[in-house]
């Protein structure tokens, strides 16, 4: 993307900011068999993941662009990353736990003072991952589980298994909600 179609943009949204953090790992572009094995592997993935994963991707091949919904004719799935890992980031349960360079970003959206004034907890996501976590101290005492999807789904196999694409599975029909 230009300067220029930057600052037109920036234009029409006034959050538009490119930051210059090297991801750690970056999938190539588009949807692939392999760039799924890739991503599953890079995350550390059980198995039994990776193969959830390959039978939805081929699913999803099968089905035909919603009609439903907006207009997505020119929306181009090759064109697009899969997944980027922005650090080597543990899931941070303290603001200073967090890279700097993606605390500026959170800063420049004012998602800290956000936090700070108006949420009882946050999960922050930068790119593909994770990277700060707070939940209220009264909602973990009550048995609340709330981590990232790579910690739970091996922390807490069992549990993760049974709820895991229970509210959009992956199926062979598609229809509007």
């Amino acid at each position: 993307m230009s300067e220029l179609e930057i600052r037109q943009i920036g234009e029409e949204y006034r959050w538009h900011f490119i930051d210059e953090i090297r991801p750690v790992f970056k999938a190539e572009k588009g949807l692939t068999r392999r760039v799924i094995e890739a991503i599953s592997y890079h995350k550390g993935e059980p198995e039994w993941m990776l193969k959830f994963r390959l039978r939805a991707f081929e699913i999803f091949q099968k089905k035909p662009m919603p009609t439903w919904g907006p207009d997505l004719s020119g929306l181009n799935l090759d064109d697009l990353v899969y997944y980027v890992k922005p650090a080597e980031v543990r899931d941070a349960k303290s603001w200073d736990e967090v890279p700097e360079e993606i605390r500026r970003t959170y800063e420049r959206l004012g998602i800290p003072e956000a936090e700070r004034k108006v949420l009882a907890g946050v999960g922050a996501q930068y790119d593909s991952e994770m990277v700060y976590h707070r939940v209220r101290e009264e909602l973990e005492r009550q048995g609340v589980i709330f981590v990232a999807i790579e910690e739970g789904m091996k922390k807490y196999e069992d549990l993760f298994k049974e709820y895991f694409a229970k509210v959009v599975p992956p199926r062979t029909t598609s229809s509007p909600p």
